[in-house]
């Protein structure tokens, strides 16, 4: 590489790059970082595969003087070096093999001895990192986890995070931050942590006896308060579809719904109200039984019918919240549409939804009744926890009091509006009526921008907030952006298998002002996100009632922009139901055709079959009553300009980015070029302003 003065400095040689899930990695600068340290002598750094598609780094050292400590080489490389580039374990030898003409001869470098552990990593040495590995394997959906394994390298990231903390606070009485796990993502790491971690909070447990009044969530007040407002909207339907292909099982089918809405009571609840206000009802299985109507239905006007059916209103204060609907392409050929009202589940709630129907209709199928464990709280606790544990906001000491102070400085002086490059104007009430385009990020950015995070500090979240900051800040937004985002709300063991709502929305404020740096941006993205995880509990609606902001119905308060990364839990939750007693099931698209907010990106991860990134795929769902869809596909492309410029360039200027598209450099030129004849200034300017 070229320095600053001019002078070369010889790296290595560029024939040893490997790459290892997803990263290329040039073996040569790891072996020099190795002699570097002064108890190094020499060192060579090869790729060993033992099990097919478990590539590890393993580093041969040479002492300079006795047996080098291979912890203190390893803290040496990975504080020079990203995670990726870490050795997974290290041999010492008495000298590196050479060839006849004295290179190094890879091939006679002796095997590393077993090691146990999914990534060759150090095994547990104590009872309270075997729990740890335990929890975050569990937590990731993986085999196994050594101690040396970095969470987020795993495919670990916030929403996965909130999970961990809520399984580590039940299995080892702990409160642990999220900011802890980004600070110390290995179980080796967070264990040294847990010896100064808080007394965990108080458990969620069943009630008992439960009281006859049991209130509403905080998410599920803002809910009814919106109902009350505008009415039923569809804006709030979560729908899902089914594509059941051979001999479906009507009986069995509405017999396993049964099952499904005894099971999580969140289905069979309504809205009622008293002298005190709201308050949950919770009805007789029978009562919110959803029929299942049958329709048949062409192939060609199944999408439409499907997205007719999704649109239509589901009343909070009748209704019950789940409403199936079956529709006959033919005697073998069948979709179940499932609407179910957000006051009742949320994407993560997918997952065991689909788990249970599965089971249940297979039991039901079998002529037996579903043999399944019993959830251990339902909603209702929930509610009531939800409501003793955040305290009184009249008690300063009260979690909900120190967390509304974190936000109330956080957010203060936040801008009420994002000033966004709508094609139409604001209407005084904003309807719901929207659409979405689709983008596609490459598996090469997409593998730059897991560098990058990884380099950083960071979460993949982290580092495509802040590309859409970035971008926000290029179309005319400002420099102080405040984007919405979802986090997980189950941060208690007793929830992870139930149905209900319990996602929070939090809002990410990025100062963008000073055209700072792209790495530069994303380590105070980093700041403000990890201090936001760390005060997540303040329910996004108290938030609201709390700061008070200026109120309109043409806009949703505090921010107008969403992102969710790695929004993909309801398509896999769906695509792993596989198959069913005589039938092949696999999940059709339906979609609202509803906007919450004026801008939602969602983006989903994607892999090969060797964990490698295999790109980015998303979309950007806008309000039809602001965006005419060509925009909405050049917003959509932008951002995928800026995500390619700092992958390849993470140091460049944010104001540096090129986020012009080719065909507005084209009508640029040409209208310098031509247009500017016999013109004047002051009619040129007013013709680029048009």
């Amino acid at each position: 590489r070229r320095l600053r003065d001019g002078g070369l400095e010889y790296l290595g040689r560029a024939d040893h790059q490997v790459k290892i899930r997803g990263f290329r990695i040039e073996l040569g600068e790891i072996e020099a970082t190795l002699v570097a340290h002064p108890a190094v002598a020499g060192a060579a750094v090869v790729v060993h595969e033992d099990r097919p598609g478990d590539k590890r780094l393993v580093a041969y050292v040479v002492p300079a003087d006795g047996a080098p400590d291979h912890r203190a080489l390893r803290e040496h490389v990975a504080a020079e070096l990203p995670e990726y580039m870490v050795p997974s374990q290290f041999v010492s030898l008495d000298v590196l093999p050479l060839t006849p003409n004295g290179k190094l001869d890879r091939k006679a470098l002796p095997a590393p001895g077993p090691i146990s552990g999914a990534s060759a990593g150090r095994a547990p040495r104590t009872a309270r990192e075997e729990i740890l590995c335990t929890l975050f394997a569990d937590v990731l959906g993986v085999a196994q986890v050594t101690v040396d394994d970095d969470f987020f390298a795993l495919g670990g990231h916030s929403l996965l995070a909130t999970r961990l903390i809520g399984r580590i606070r039940a299995a080892l009485g702990a409160e642990l931050s999220v900011r802890a796990l980004f600070e110390a993502p290995t179980v080796a790491e967070l264990a040294r942590r847990l010896g100064t971690a808080d007394t965990a909070r108080t458990a969620l447990t069943r009630a008992e006896p439960r009281p006859e009044r049991v209130p509403l969530s905080y998410a599920q007040q803002r809910l009814w308060f919106l109902q009350h407002l505008q009415g039923p909207s569809p804006a709030y339907n979560i729908p899902a579809a089914l594509r059941l292909s051979g001999d479906l099982d009507h009986d069995a089918l509405r017999a396993a719904l049964l099952d499904l809405v005894t099971r999580h009571e969140s289905l069979r609840t309504v809205f009622a109200e008293d002298t005190e206000g709201p308050r949950q009802q919770i009805l007789h299985p029978a009562e919110a039984l959803p029929g299942l109507p049958v329709e048949g239905v062409t192939e060609d006007r199944l999408d439409a019918v499907l997205a007719d059916a999704a649109r239509a209103g589901l009343d909070l204060t009748a209704d019950a919240p789940l409403r199936a609907r079956l529709y006959a392409l033919g005697t073998r050929e069948h979709v179940l549409l499932l609407v179910i009202h957000h006051a009742a589940t949320d994407g993560w709630s997918l997952q065991p939804l689909a788990r249970d129907l599965v089971t249940a209709y297979a039991a039901r199928a079998d002529g037996r009744a579903p043999d399944w464990a019993p959830l251990p709280v339902q909603y209702a606790d929930y509610s009531l926890w939800q409501h003793t544990h955040l305290g009184s906001e009249d008690d300063p000491d009260s979690a909900i009091s120190r967390q509304l102070a974190h936000w109330s400085a956080a957010l203060a002086g936040l801008p009420a509006e994002l000033n966004l490059p709508t094609d139409h104007p604001r209407p005084l009430v904003a309807s719901e009526n929207g659409d979405e385009v689709a983008f596609e990020v490459p598996a090469q950015v997409h593998e730059g921008l897991l560098r990058l995070a990884h380099g950083s500090g960071a979460s993949l979240f982290m580092v495509v907030q802040t590309a859409l900051a970035a971008l926000l800040t290029r179309l005319g937004a400002g420099d102080d952006i405040p984007v919405g985002t979802p986090v997980a709300g189950r941060n208690d063991e007793a929830l992870e298998d139930l149905i209900g709502f319990f996602v929070n929305t939090l809002v990410l404020r990025t100062d963008t002002s000073g055209n700072p740096t792209f790495t530069e941006l994303l380590d105070r993205v980093r700041t403000t996100d990890l201090a936001a995880y760390d005060h997540q509990d303040v329910p996004f609606e108290r938030l609201v009632d709390a700061l008070n902001p200026e109120r309109s119905l043409g806009r949703h308060p505090l921010f107008q922009v969403s992102l969710t990364v790695d929004g993909s839990d309801r398509q896999s939750a769906l695509d792993t139901v596989g198959q069913l007693p005589g039938l092949t099931v696999t999940r059709h698209p339906v979609s609202t055709r509803a906007a919450k907010f004026d801008l939602s990106f969602v983006v989903e991860e994607r892999h090969g079959d060797d964990g490698a990134p295999a790109g980015l795929r998303g979309a950007v769902e806008f309000r039809t009553d602001l965006f005419d869809r060509h925009t909405a596909d050049t917003v959509a492309e932008r951002f995928v300009r800026v995500l390619t410029a700092v992958a390849e360039r993470p140091s460049v200027r944010i104001g540096e980015v090129d986020v012009l598209l080719g065909d507005e450099w084209v009508s640029s030129a040409g209208e310098s070029a031509s247009g500017g004849v016999g013109s004047t200034v002051s009619e040129l300017f007013e013709a680029r302003v048009a």
